[in-house]
């Protein structure tokens, strides 16, 4: 979301955000919180993974970004969307937000089955070059819930197109007949697949970037018979920074956390030479007046370093100004046009506030 490092969000808002944008940023920040620490959530996630039966998964964080390590199945995550659902219905909800607002922009849901696949109601869509575009879907139709699982796919209309195609199989398919629960599927074998050679090569990009054309001259969303276009504006959900309980370090309904300790990076300043000083150390422009920097005096004694000089080089600098101090003795240069003047000074140390006299 690329929020300022101290920011404060409720818990309800960040998990929209995450949900609806794949927010990486907030997902890690949900882990340390609820965690206490990265690797504590991370190890509860590998343990409650164990507990389900997600033989074919382990987590190195709760993102999913690539790193050594992290890896998982179809299989496994059909067991956790399985889970979610039956465990946690009262959060169903968040799993189908269509898009969020933070009052300036709509940002819409990355699953495009929601409003378009007739039940659909979540779960989570995911990507990066090693496992392609993923989708964990699942549709409620009559009171029956479904989730498909699709990995792989090489863009978002493949995905969702296939995994409309899954669902509605399911949907046409009578349990009763059925001789095997997604936990009986074989545990998978051989060495972990990466197609990154393909989802991020210029042939893969140039697939993608065909498959869009195409899907402007189709009559049927995504080339799918089962999915319709979005003939509605999304259900937009309002979420915001701030409104948080609060707790140790954040005051209740706080935004940010005042001088949180991470300073942000700004660019420098472009360099403005200073205005030129008069050669009458008592006369004071008005500029200079207004000035907070120190007045310094014109003349400075001719350069007596050649090394120093040299060391400076000649090229077209701009005039500069140094000043390096260690609270007794002061050099100050005055560079410009490759030539340095250069003056060394004893000067006492500040006095104390208590021995300064009032002005």
């Amino acid at each position: 979301m690329g929020f300022e490092p101290g920011s404060v969000i409720r818990l309800d808002f960040a998990l929209r955000m995450m949900l609806v944008k794949s927010a990486n940023d907030v997902a890690y920040a949900i882990g340390e919180t609820v965690g206490g620490s990265m690797e504590a959530f991370v190890k509860a996630m590998n343990d409650t993974a164990a507990q389900l039966g997600m033989q074919d998964t382990r987590f190195i964080n709760p993102n999913g970004l690539p790193g050594e390590g992290q890896y998982s199945s179809a299989k496994d995550l059909a067991i956790l969307a399985v889970a979610i659902r039956r465990e946690f219905p009262a959060f169903a909800d968040y799993f189908g937000t269509e898009a969020i607002s933070n009052g300036t922009a709509i940002l819409q849901n990355g699953n495009k089955l929601l409003g378009r696949f007739e039940g659909a109601d979540g779960m989570k869509t995911g990507y990066i070059c090693a496992s392609g575009f993923n989708l964990v879907s699942s549709a409620t139709r009559n009171g029956r819930t479904l989730v498909a699982v699709v990995l792989g796919a090489n863009g978002t209309i493949p995905r969702e197109r296939l995994s409309a195609e899954i669902l509605e199989a399911g949907f046409a398919t009578d349990p009763a007949t059925m001789d095997i629960t997604v936990d009986e599927l074989p545990v998978a074998s051989g060495e972990l697949v990466d197609i990154s050679d393909y989802i991020c090569s210029q042939e893969g990009r140039t697939a993608r970037a065909n498959e869009r054309v195409e899907e402007r001259e189709r009559e049927e969303t995504f080339g799918s018979p089962y999915m319709r276009d979005l003939d509605r504006s999304p259900v937009v959900f309002r979420v915001s920074l701030g409104g948080a309980a609060g707790n140790e370090i954040a005051e209740p309904g706080i935004s940010v956390i005042s001088a949180y300790g991470i300073p942000l990076p700004t660019p420098r300043p472009d360099y403005t030479p200073l205005p030129e000083m008069s050669a009458q150390k008592d006369e004071v422009t008005p500029s200079e007046a207004n000035d907070p920097t120190p007045s310094i005096e014109k003349s400075i004694e001719p350069e007596k370093d050649d090394a120093i000089a040299e060391a400076a080089g000649s090229g077209d600098r701009e005039p500069e100004i140094g000043v390096d101090r260690d609270g007794k003795t002061s050099r100050l240069a005055i560079r410009h046009d490759g030539k340095i003047d250069l003056r060394e000074a004893t000067t006492p140390p500040l006095p104390r506030p208590a021995e300064r006299t009032p002005n």
